[in-house]
């Protein structure tokens, strides 16, 4: 099971259209060569904009992910804020965010040449307007704030209306990033937890995320259009002839060249229709409650707060960076889950991320069951304890009790040996059945411990 980072979970429709898409190659930057597939695009860019409840004249484009699609936004809102100004400002432009805003925001803003205002947390980790407002009386030349609607984190969704009301009041352009969490937009159960989204003027999604869209796909959304194409629009003597008048996908994003990246996201909104998206949804948050639910249940496990989407944190308390590191990877390497550390306030935790609604609560809990219960203790060494075989580099391999498993040493005290030759050696008191599975790409070895 894939629950690190955030995965993805393509339909089947999305898959095949993908494959479509790619073979017929079509130029999507323009209408007068793909207006076909940019209709389609935008049937699929308005249930987005219906679902955020903005005006049926917003609209946007897809670009590749969250990463080019915050940049976009915070392009068009910083010449926004220029035309407002008449000028560029004295010192650096200026962008707010708290810590917990998704890294791409950071990267913008090196790009943009633009500081950024941290602007604290409350204590359930929300930027709120409260905060937002100390931090833009004391910072001059915020052309932009960041409010996160899903944190890649932990899920966390800021105080949106609080935000929205702060903006409007300083005039400062306010830019939503729902990479992860905007999918939530259409499940009815989480629907008021993004109130005052309707106020913001950009706005971006990865249907790729929880939207089950294939790689890659952003979709990027201005409330008012017009604005973006002010700040992306190009000229020159061989661009000049296209109309202008018409939707040019390339006049809302850091691109001209564009393949029609979101037609498998709408074909598989045609196949399945809105009413399953919801539902799939709804069944992701009911299975990350559920798993949260029982984290409480196993005694050497502590949940950490209670998941606002689909995103559960928790610890093992007792446990140091490197414990985490190899618990992760065992589990990894044995094919059972894919969990990985991350960090919250100060300290190394661990981080499930659902957004397939196949997923099933009960086949993650026996996994974690079972890692609590000494079932799956086999805990590979740290890096620096790693010795690897000269032609190629072998994921760790495994400690159990005192009894060290190293990869990659040529020796005769070897316990089991792989067909290639790679061995295992087994140093402690009690013997032990190696199981040493080996293929191009790894080195793995179940124990087995053996009383004498």
């Amino acid at each position: 099971m894939n629950l690190g980072y955030i995965p993805a979970a393509p339909t089947r429709a999305a898959l095949a259209f993908d494959a479509v898409v790619s073979s017929y190659n079509i130029f999507a930057g323009t209408w007068e060569s793909g207006a076909g597939a940019i209709f389609a695009e935008n049937q699929a860019l308005a249930w987005l904009v219906e679902l955020l409840g903005w005006p049926k004249t917003a609209g946007g484009c897809f670009v590749s992910g969250g990463t080019v699609g915050n940049l976009s936004a915070l392009v068009a809102a910083r010449q926004f804020a220029r035309n407002q100004l008449g000028r560029h400002p004295v010192g650096q432009w200026r962008l707010a965010s708290t810590a917990q805003a998704h890294s791409s925001v950071q990267a913008a803003a090196a790009v943009l040449d633009a500081e950024v205002v941290i602007v604290p947390e409350n204590d359930q980790g929300q930027l709120t307007g409260e905060a937002l407002r100390s931090a833009l009386i004391n910072s001059h030349d915020v052309f932009a704030v960041v409010a996160s609607a899903g944190t890649t984190n932990a899920g966390i969704i800021d105080d949106l209306a609080g935000i929205a009301n702060v903006c409007q009041q300083f005039g400062v352009w306010l830019h939503v990033d729902g990479a992860y969490g905007g999918a939530a937009l259409a499940a009815s159960s989480a629907r008021h937890l993004f109130n005052g989204i309707e106020r913001a003027d950009s706005f971006i999604v990865d249907p790729h995320k929880w939207l089950f869209a294939t790689y890659d796909c952003c979709a990027l959304l201005y409330r008012q259009p017009e604005l973006a194409r002010a700040a992306h629009s190009q000229h020159a003597g061989y661009l000049d002839t296209i109309d202008r008048e018409v939707w040019n996908p390339w006049d809302y994003g850091v691109h001209l060249t564009r393949r029609a990246r979101g037609l498998p996201f709408w074909f598989s909104l045609a196949t399945h229709g809105t009413k399953r998206y919801a539902a799939a949804i709804e069944q992701t948050l009911a299975t990350a409650r559920a798993v949260a639910g029982g984290i409480r249940g196993i005694p050497q496990l502590r949940l950490l707060l209670e998941p606002t989407l689909s995103v559960v944190l928790f610890e093992r308390p007792g446990w140091d960076d490197a414990a985490y590191l190899r618990w992760s990877r065992r589990l990894a390497l044995d094919g059972r889950i894919l969990c990985i550390p991350t960090q919250w306030k100060g300290r190394t935790v661990l981080r499930l991320a659902f957004v397939n609604p196949a997923t099933e609560a009960d086949h993650v809990l026996e996994v974690l069951a079972e890692s609590d219960h000494g079932r799956w203790l086999a805990l590979g060494p740290g890096p620096d304890q790693l010795t690897s075989h000269p032609s190629r580099t072998h994921p760790p391999v495994g400690i159990v009790g005192d009894h060290d498993f190293i990869a990659g040493h040529r020796t005769a005290e070897a316990q089991g040996r792989c067909g290639a030759g790679h061995p295992a050696r087994c140093h402690g008191s009690v013997m032990c059945r190696v199981d040493v599975h080996s293929d191009r790409d790894s080195f793995r070895l179940r124990v087995h411990e053996r009383a004498q």
